[in-house]
């Protein structure tokens, strides 16, 4: 008996434990850390990791998402007010903080070729131009990216309006971005946010909500490669027109361009590019339907010599060529390779020549070889956060409320208050989901006045989305991140015109 009791409660023990193995379940509010070093620009010093997880709370005080943080802070500082903040966003919507975390910014990034390509073993290795001597850095996961994740409140769904959506996900972040420069002590700190994609589009609304809502000022935004919907979503002719550029920079790079171009550099054909584009496409495709033949025939010559195309296939696009057609037919004929979408130095093979888009992105495949693994790696076995959660590379956040996106103008308005307030576009000239090209109209367009543009800035780099893949790209455009937040430091200047 006293064997068949003992089993019993054995048995019990183990049925309990095999219950709560079966939840997987994110911590709300939890925090690992630990302490590294790291060698930038030539001069060795320690850091802290602090990683884990934040609450975001309801108007009730109970806790509605639990969201994943990752936050750097350069060790034996001894005026911690005096030193920038750097808040950092990917964008999807729905996307993980993973790819300027373990890419760009940070003290540790991919093993990957010089080029950007993946290697074998996967893993990390320091990043000797990451901006950690200058800023302080945290990367910031939104709801189901990453580890984060929604909680359901008393048994009921998630109400999904509360996050997936484009001013939604702008006033719960701005929430748990006071809470967060609250519980680390850095309200005294400039501040700075930095949003990749449609991160962009972001950042530039949290400007605004972060200043009238929180009553946090900032010293600048950073957009890389940023999504302008106010382009992107209008089939109008100034966003088929924009794509030009952009076709030049990628027929450049795969020597699809007449002789003529192909032999000198991109620097100095995309200017020729450029013009043509604002001064003769632009107005050429307003017309429409109504274009003279003969102009029409001239267009198509001349977009043909700027994009690597042939006269036929644009007369066909009605001078429109949408950039997934680009994608597919500029090396048709020339090795039968489709180029990436996010970046078109990178090849890929289809299952048949013939087509309108490429069958898949052959810059993403590629790059998720090294970061899903890095990733993984490095958030549980270097920085010691355990979990059974699924890291979300992309997140489940669709369907998403694209309704009433003035971002644009809210980050006009936020420099228009605050005159420390400035602003600087990186982008890659191979990137053909937001092309170049766009993010200077972009910029062109924030503040129709143009009584502000001294605060604004531009980087094109010889990559794609992810410009800082590239080693050559990674030192330069950190390097143009830390000139940014030295010359926007205050400096005891007083915020006024």
């Amino acid at each position: 008996m006293k064997y068949s009791y003992a089993l019993l409660i054995l048995s019990f023990v183990l049925f309990l434990q095999s219950n709560q193995a079966q939840e997987r379940v994110l911590p709300v509010d939890t925090t690992v850390v630990t302490q590294h070093n790291v060698t930038v620009n030539g001069v060795a010093f320690g850091y802290t990791v602090k990683t884990g997880t934040q609450p975001v709370w309801d108007d009730m005080g109970k806790p509605i998402a639990a969201l994943h943080y990752t936050y750097y802070t350069r060790n034996n500082i001894r005026d911690r007010a005096a030193r920038p903040l750097l808040i950092s966003f990917n964008g999807g919507p729905g996307s993980g903080s993973v790819w300027m975390h373990l890419a760009y910014t940070g003290p540790r990034i991919l093993k990957i070729d010089d080029e950007g390509y993946p290697v074998q073993p996967y893993g990390v290795q320091q990043n000797p131009y990451s901006i950690l001597d200058i800023a302080d850095v945290v990367y910031v996961n939104p709801a189901n990216t990453g580890y984060s994740r929604t909680i359901p409140t008393s048994g009921e769904e998630v109400d999904r309006s509360k996050f997936f959506g484009i001013n939604a996900d702008i006033k719960y972040l701005a929430e748990w971005l006071n809470t967060f420069v609250s519980r680390n002590d850095r309200w005294r700190s400039p501040k700075y946010l930095i949003g990749e994609s449609y991160g962009g589009t972001r950042v530039s609304g949290l400007a605004l909500e972060l200043q009238n809502q929180q009553w946090m000022y900032l010293n600048g935004v950073i957009l890389v490669s940023p999504a302008d919907y106010k382009v992107i979503r209008n089939d109008g002719p100034i966003a088929a027109a924009l794509n030009l550029p952009y076709f030049t920079a990628a027929a450049w790079y795969q020597k699809a361009l007449p002789t003529e171009l192909q032999q000198k550099d991109l620097l100095e054909i995309l200017p020729e590019s450029e013009a043509y584009t604002v001064n003769t496409l632009i107005p050429a495709l307003t017309k429409g339907g109504f274009i003279g033949e003969t102009e029409k025939n001239a267009v198509a010559k001349k977009m043909a010599y700027y994009s690597g195309l042939n006269e036929k296939e644009i007369l066909q696009h009605n001078l429109a060529v949408p950039t997934a057609y680009f994608w597919k037919a500029l090396l048709r004929d020339q090795g039968g390779y489709t180029i990436g979408r996010l970046d078109s130095r990178y090849l890929g093979i289809d299952r048949q020549l013939a087509g309108e888009r490429p069958d898949y992105s052959a810059e993403l495949t590629s790059w998720l070889h090294s970061f899903t693994p890095a990733i993984n790696y490095y958030l549980q076995e270097e920085l010691k956060f355990k979990t059974d959660i699924k890291y979300n590379m992309f997140g489940p956040v669709h369907p998403w409320d694209n309704k009433d996106d003035n971002t644009r103008d809210n980050l006009r308005q936020a420099m228009a208050q605050n005159p420390y307030l400035h602003v600087m576009f990186q982008s890659g000239y191979y990137d053909g989901a937001t092309t170049y090209f766009n993010a200077k109209y972009t910029m062109w367009q924030i503040d129709p006045s143009g009584r502000l543009q001294d605060r604004f800035s531009f980087k094109g780099y010889r990559s794609g989305h992810m410009m800082y893949l590239r080693r050559e790209d990674l030192q330069n455009a950190n390097n143009d991140i830390r000139d940014f937040i030295k010359r926007t430091m205050a400096k005891g200047q007083s915020a006024k015109y």
